[in-house]
């Protein structure tokens, strides 16, 4: 079920008959007639499969789903902070910033582009600015279109937690986990984490988004993605993320098999004497390779070619004599096969933190922290050298 396909106005008055357990009361809060409230809440009930009161001579009485969806509910209207948008002008807005255009938000969404046009334009008229304008042959987000994007699309969330939720006490699994995977955390960490996952909850839907932390930052604000998992960064405190550390990586210096310095008296100015391929400047990794050298007071060499995917990485120094430091759980398979080898331990205290990085506000729902707890357990066997 799509979460907009609910009522804005419906589960606000959900949310006020929660709060007062009243209809009456509710009626003046959203501004309905009680008829109308009533008609709401059971097209509400209806949709969802479950009901949300129970009527007593002294009043409504909110059930356990009600408990359960009404905080979601008054997030998702803190979020959205639009009181008179209709739940057809954000999908609108939304489908239109997704897909950058009105052409491309039609064919995806099936409405017309004169649908379309219309929604957002009077979805601007209730904001009271601008959310869209023209750029060139396209269009483009206002600063404040941007804001208001970001606050629907987490609105979407929490109500599609909401929903999910809601399906967990009727004894269903369902529900979708949307994981940012930076390159660390695919080598080991997430798979196993996401098979043993699987193999607890079938029912649940696990998306992972590959990228780097600069790519996923975006998504996990917006709500798009759940949670990021790999090298941290350093967290800034007015940056609206939290993160979680989960165990430290030490990389290694990495060559072909063969390679001229896996036969040689190894030194730090041995190694800055052949080519090194690593990840671009900001990363953790980068950082890391910099202040090894640094740690043993040898200048850094030349880095000729920067590359963070660790499939291309391989490919060239299998075919090379460069140099690379990475951790050896990400050319596991290739070392096994003798293909590439651990040529040193870098020199120094070279290490970084891997964990796992959420919203500060973000509220998982159980299966969310079910995930958490299995990749929390996996990190644990990681570390623990198992």
């Amino acid at each position: 079920m799509n979460p907009l396909d609910l009522n804005i106005r419906h589960l606000r008055a959900v949310a006020a008959i929660a709060r007062s357990g009243s209809i009456t009361s509710a009626s003046r809060v959203v501004n309905l007639t009680q008829p109308a409230i009533t008609q709401g809440i059971a097209k509400i009930e209806r949709q969802l499969g479950v009901p949300l009161f129970e009527r007593r001579p002294a009043g409504m009485e909110p059930t356990e789903a009600a408990l359960m969806l009404v905080p979601r509910i008054e997030a998702a209207l803190r979020l959205m902070d639009a009181p008179h948008a209709t739940a057809a002008q954000i999908s609108a807005f939304l489908a239109v910033a997704r897909s950058g255009g009105y052409a491309a938000a039609a064919v995806a969404t099936g409405l017309s582009e004169p649908s379309l046009h219309r929604a957002v334009g009077d979805l601007s008229v209730v904001i009271g600015q601008s959310l869209v304008e023209r750029r060139g042959k396209g269009i483009v987000l206002t600063s404040r279109g941007i804001q208001v994007a970001r606050g629907f699309r987490l609105a979407e969330a929490e109500l599609r937690s909401a929903l999910a939720e809601l399906a967990m006490l009727q004894g269903r699994e369902v529900g979708k986990i949307v994981v940012g995977a930076m390159p660390l955390s695919r080598a080991r960490l997430l798979p196993s984490a996401v098979a043993e996952f699987h193999r607890r909850y079938p029912g649940t839907a696990i998306a992972v988004v590959e990228g780097s932390h600069t790519e996923l930052v975006g998504p996990l604000r917006d709500g798009e993605i759940d949670v990021i998992v790999g090298a941290l960064r350093t967290a800034r405190g007015d940056d609206g993320l939290i993160s979680y550390p989960l165990f430290e990586d030490r990389p290694v210096v990495i060559g072909r098999a063969g390679h001229p310095l896996a036969r040689a008296v190894l030194t730090p100015q041995a190694m800055a004497a052949y080519p090194w391929i690593t990840a671009g400047r900001g990363t953790p990794l980068r950082a890391q390779w910099e202040a090894m050298f640094e740690a043993v007071g040898v200048p850094a060499p030349d880095v000729p070619i920067e590359c963070g995917a660790v499939i291309m990485i391989r490919q060239i120094l299998r075919e090379s004599d460069f140099l690379t430091l990475l951790s050896p759980d990400q050319v596991a398979v290739e070392l096994e096969a003798e293909w590439l080898a651990k040529i040193a331990d870098a020199p120094g205290d070279v290490a970084r933190t891997i964990g796992f990085t959420t919203r500060a506000d973000w509220r998982p729902t159980p299966l969310q922290k079910q995930f958490l707890d299995v990749l929390q357990a996996q990190a644990l066997e990681i570390a623990s050298g198992v």
